[in-house]
């Protein structure tokens, strides 16, 4: 209650604002949080050989500098990820950069991967004391002539500091960066990539995050390309360029990723057509528009094996992680499913 009082005074900041003095009170105070009731065991899910407590995780775009993820932990959440890293800091794009559409429980950012470089992520990360799964997100800096060499360089610099990498070639605010989900140029970067975990002897997991925006010849040629790669995952999906005709709020027209209720139902469709392609070979996150455990049991049933949030913390508040988990054994409950992980895939 408390928790979702203080997000009502934080609506009434403008929306970078409160995200920062979100951060900054996490920071602060996580050390006198109390943690999180534990998961129900019928929530607990084994995916790319890593034990997660339930499948709720937050989103990238959260924690851009490993700052807190132990504080978010607290919340409940079955993991989290940070980032996006850049090997190198990078200031982003001009505010305003981050806007609110109310009316459409909706998010519109242009950020730009704005992140203080994997050198502080590092020190960060490697500093942590607290348990649980931490995921880290990376990306290529802005003015980077060699934009497969800052993935590698990023994720020699991270990886071994973190649970699973996640490799972010979608973000629709950094030019050119999603031409980097184009067949060729994708399967240089995974080799890159996966060799480059050989070669340090890692056994971490390394995942692609991919854009809502795509159509069914550039999902055959992620589907063909990430399969053959060796990594373990997809993330579906990251933000989306698109305005549905539905959108009431007057900064609709802003640039930029849409993110929210909105992005709910098409993130899921091209999910459902990934899992189509892919089926167990690799784990599916369905992230985009989760704001209930409807939402989160509909991207499950959808091939899911872990499910992603964050844009609609910024309207329910962080007691929206305990609420989502609830409402997700009520829905196992009514469909006659023992565990979560009996109902992946079960409305493919």
């Amino acid at each position: 209650m408390i928790l979702d009082a203080a997000t009502s005074v934080l609506r009434l900041f403008p929306a970078e604002m409160a995200h920062l003095t979100t951060v900054r009170l996490a920071r602060t105070f996580w050390p006198l949080m109390p943690a999180a009731a534990p998961s129900d065991p019928r929530l607990a899910i084994r995916a790319f050989g890593r034990d997660f407590a339930n499948p709720i995780g937050l989103a990238a775009g959260f924690d851009k500098n490993a700052e807190v993820p132990d504080a978010m932990l607290k919340f409940g959440f079955g993991f989290v990820e940070c980032g996006t890293v850049t090997p190198r800091p990078q200031s982003g794009n001009p505010r305003p950069r981050l806007f609110r559409l109310v009316e459409d429980r909706a998010v519109i950012n242009r950020m730009g991967f704005n992140n203080e470089g994997m050198e502080a992520a590092a020190v960060r990360l490697a500093a942590r004391r607290g348990k649980g799964i931490v995921g880290i997100n990376i990306g290529a800096n802005k003015d980077s002539a060699d934009r497969i060499g800052d993935y590698r360089a990023a994720f020699v610099r991270l990886a071994p500091l973190a649970d699973y990498v996640t490799v972010n070639v979608s973000s629709p605010n950094t030019p050119g960066l999603r031409g980097l989900q184009n067949r060729d140029e994708l399967a240089q970067l995974l080799a890159t990539l996966t060799a480059a975990r050989a070669k340090l002897a890692l056994s971490v997991p390394l995942l692609l995050k991919i854009a809502p925006d795509l159509d069914g010849h550039a999902l055959d040629d992620i589907a063909e390309v990430v399969v053959a790669s060796g990594i373990e995952g997809l993330v579906v999906s990251n933000t989306t360029i698109a305005r549905p005709s539905t959108l009431r709020s007057a900064l609709a027209a802003e640039t930029g990723g849409l993110s929210g209720a909105p992005l709910f139902a098409p993130s899921t469709q091209i999910l459902r057509e990934m899992f189509a392609r892919v089926g167990t070979k690799l784990t599916l996150v369905g992230a985009g528009g989760v704001g209930s455990g409807a939402d989160a049991y509909a991207k499950i049933r959808a091939g899911a094996s872990l499910v992603q949030l964050y844009s609609a913390l910024a309207y329910e508040g962080p007691g929206l992680v305990t609420r989502i988990k609830r409402q997700l054994l009520d829905c196992l409950a009514r469909d006659g499913y023992a565990r979560v992980s009996d109902a992946i895939g079960a409305g493919k």
